[in-house]
């Protein structure tokens, strides 16, 4: 199961990086338009205008969003409207919450309570970023400010290097798939971190953060996810 979920973080992870990218990119290109040429234009479907689907930009970037026009905004492969990245959020959350919750239960049904401990903890760890991408999901369709779920990604990361710190205390010998982990748990801090940096305290990282995602969804998720279905890797 742990396998399934990461190999959905993964996927989200470089889809949402792809979005910051190209929503940094759009107000970067907004920011240098006449206003004039940006009054009015193209609204997408459902009535949403490109400022609406930039307006994550606006918290991201921690700068105004003015909608470029559709030959510099929608024109660019990396713009993804707000609400089309969020079905994958969506979709991704709802995974993580039905395997955490059968992580969760299995670990309270267990004859001997200490049995059942590491069930409950990996799922209270799942949760941690089902419950993330879920947030990032409401906030694309609602266009809400995402200075609370930067306080919220602070606290992801803090307990990320706990569980960091654990697992390595906690890996026997040499475990690949553990020690793989453990290094994952301090590569998400940091990345969480990141988005504390850029959703609550407005630093114009949104491209780096952008990259820094993509590069760890493939790296600290999708791989591990591929080498732990195939049977390549175990937990111990």
């Amino acid at each position: 199961m742990t396998g399934v979920v990461l190999l959905y973080v993964g996927v989200v992870l470089i889809v949402n990086g792809i979005w910051l990218i190209g929503q940094a990119r759009a107000a970067a290109i907004a920011r240098h338009v006449p206003a004039r040429e940006t009054a009015g234009v193209g609204a997408t479907a459902g009535g949403r205008g490109f400022a609406a689907d930039a307006a994550a930009g606006q918290e991201l970037g921690g700068e105004a969003v003015v909608a470029p026009p559709p030959r510099t905004g929608e024109a660019n492969p990396l713009f993804i409207q707000n609400r089309e990245v969020a079905i994958l959020n969506i979709f991704t959350g709802f995974i993580g919450l039905a395997i955490a919750i059968t992580f969760i239960v299995d670990g309270g049904l267990a004859r001997i309570p200490a049995e059942g401990l590491p069930s409950i903890r990996n799922g209270g760890a799942i949760l941690l970023f089902a419950f993330t991408y879920l947030w990032v999901a409401y906030n694309q369709y609602a266009n809400a400010g995402g200075r609370a779920l930067g306080w919220y990604s602070l606290f992801v990361a803090i307990t990320a290097i706990v569980f960091g710190v654990y697992t390595v205390q906690a890996t026997p010998g040499t475990n690949t798939a553990d020690l793989w982990l453990a290094g994952n748990w301090f590569a998400w801090a940091v990345l969480w971190a990141m988005f504390w940096l850029l959703l609550s305290l407005e630093r114009p990282i949104a491209t780096i953060t952008g990259w820094v995602a993509i590069l760890e969804g493939a790296g600290t998720a999708w791989a591990l996810a591929i080498a732990l279905l195939w049977g390549k890797l175990a937990f111990a």
